[in-house]
């Protein structure tokens, strides 16, 4: 986990260079890409979507770089910021508009996933979002921040406004309530 939360080496520099070049991105890019997407990808259910919400986050980012304040917070925190703010937008827009996808709309009517797909980690990977998908928003949040984006109870309490104890008691139920439920479905931890 401790190489997943790295600092960028030479960060600050190629932030500021990237301010003027935005070439330069290419490299912060690289280095916070997985941890974006799987943040977005834990909060939304369509690969599709998440794909779409990860480029658009960077491009906000891109856009917004220069209104970045290192004294006010790391950037990683920042990035994390933006990423979280998207999420819930895109959150929001989909409660006022419905709608069935086709990949629901798939999994809904043949109720297995193709023969392709029945490998025993895929499964419990699916049970896995499947449960946390029954969390609540804000368990949901705080999951994502921990586990997809790595970041600290110190910095998951500074972007939710929740005190860090707060956080690690949410942590510690919600994962004692999900593996309860993946224990009872047969799901081998």
């Amino acid at each position: 986990m401790s190489n997943f939360a790295t600092i960028l080496p030479n960060e600050p520099a190629l932030i500021k260079q990237s301010m003027v070049d935005a070439s330069a991105f290419a490299a912060v890019y690289d280095h916070y890409f997985a941890r974006i997407y799987n943040y977005v990808r834990y909060r939304v259910q369509e690969t599709d979507t998440a794909d779409d919400l990860t480029s658009h986050i960077f491009e906000r980012v891109l856009v917004n770089l220069d209104s970045y304040r290192p004294e006010k917070a790391p950037f990683a925190a920042w990035l994390f910021a933006i990423a979280r703010n998207a999420v819930n937008d895109h959150l929001r827009a989909q409660q006022r508009r419905r709608w069935l996808s086709f990949e629901r709309l798939r999994d809904w009517a043949g109720g297995d996933p193709p023969p392709g797909e029945v490998v025993a980690g895929r499964e419990a990977h699916h049970r896995l979002l499947a449960a946390v998908a029954r969390l609540g928003s804000r368990e949901r949040d705080i999951i994502a921040l921990k586990f997809a984006g790595g970041l600290t109870n110190r910095r998951i309490a500074e972007l939710t406004g929740l005190t860090e104890s707060h956080i690690g008691v949410i942590l510690y139920r919600t994962i004692r309530r999900l593996r309860t439920e993946l224990e009872a479905q047969g799901v081998e931890l």
